[in-house]
């Protein structure tokens, strides 16, 4: 008997897995995981929001307050708070003009590289055309031309073309260099679709345009909101571009600002706001989609 509980003990022994001792660094990691971490990680988060948080509330004070002390001064004093910053903006016709200007340029540069980056996508992902493969090599190619190198052969266009210094050429050069990155995300992404539920929808009498309209499209929706994210952001912020080829009697917000800057560098009281709510503007955006935003990094990852 004594022999056979042995060997029952050392057979349930070898069966068992041997667990590998873990580092130091591990053990760390592991006991840090819980409440300390998630600590730690909202503190990261505060730290990181600390110029936003430093913005709105030196927004919210009056020019003098501004010169005199540092935003931090109104827990201690929240008297200082005050939304006139906010109605001199209003009546400030420069930057509500810019930021009618930016969302004139931003919106039109958003929808024509999502909606042509998508047509483009699809017809190299499952449209059989010559040289496609070809093609699809000189548009990857283009992802590494930088925006520097076109200032200047595309001012000389738009003024032979009569639209330097337009809202439009503004929109057509966005568009353009927008196209490289969302045709190459757009493709890859809709290529991973079942090439099986694309023959289905075939063999119900389903076209090109209604196969790209009723089953890409709504299988895309991740990719298309992360690439409207990006071309959102990426053209309102941007100066370099608006700063040569836009309309210098409407400037877009960023511009309108570093004008304000040169021209009066003693009216914080106006900057501060004016450059808060160019800010919050794509931080709403960002968040309205973030759930589709996270859904397209997430599947592209997988993918």
């Amino acid at each position: 008997m004594t022999t056979a509980s042995n060997a029952a003990t050392n057979t349930t022994a070898a069966t068992e897995p041997v667990k590998a001792e873990q580092s130091l660094g591990a053990r760390i990691v592991a006991r840090a995981g819980g409440g300390v971490m998630r600590v730690f990680l909202i503190l990261v988060g505060l730290f990181w929001l600390m110029p936003t948080i430093g913005l709105l509330l030196s927004s919210l004070r009056g020019a003098d307050d501004i010169a005199s002390t540092g935003w931090w001064k109104v827990f201690t004093a929240p008297s200082q708070l005050t939304f006139d910053n906010y109605s001199r903006l209003l009546d400030n016709s420069t930057i509500t003009h810019s930021l009618l200007s930016t969302v004139m340029i931003t919106v039109p540069a958003t929808v024509l590289v999502v909606v042509i980056g998508s047509l483009a996508g699809y017809a190299f992902a499952w449209m059989e055309f010559p040289g496609r493969d070809w093609w699809f090599l000189v548009v990857v190619g283009l992802l590494v031309v930088p925006v520097q190198v076109a200032l200047v052969p595309v001012s000389k266009l738009f003024g032979t073309v009569g639209i330097f210094e337009t809202t439009f050429g503004v929109i057509i050069f966005h568009t353009a260099f927008g196209l490289p990155f969302a045709i190459f995300l757009l493709r890859n992404f809709f290529a991973e679709i079942p090439r099986e539920l694309l023959e289905a929808a075939r063999l119900d009498g389903a076209g090109e345009i209604r196969l790209f309209t009723r089953v890409v499209m709504p299988l895309g929706g991740p990719a298309i909101a992360s690439l409207g994210i990006f071309q959102f952001l990426w053209v309102w912020n941007d100066m370099l571009v608006a700063l040569i080829f836009a309309d210098s009697d409407s400037p877009p917000i960023t511009v309108a600002l570093q004008q304000q800057v040169r021209q009066f560098g003693n009216n914080i009281d106006v900057l501060a706001p004016g450059a808060f709510v160019s800010m919050v503007i794509p931080l709403a955006v960002f968040f309205a989609f973030q759930r589709q935003f996270v859904s397209g990094v997430m599947a592209g990852a997988v993918k």
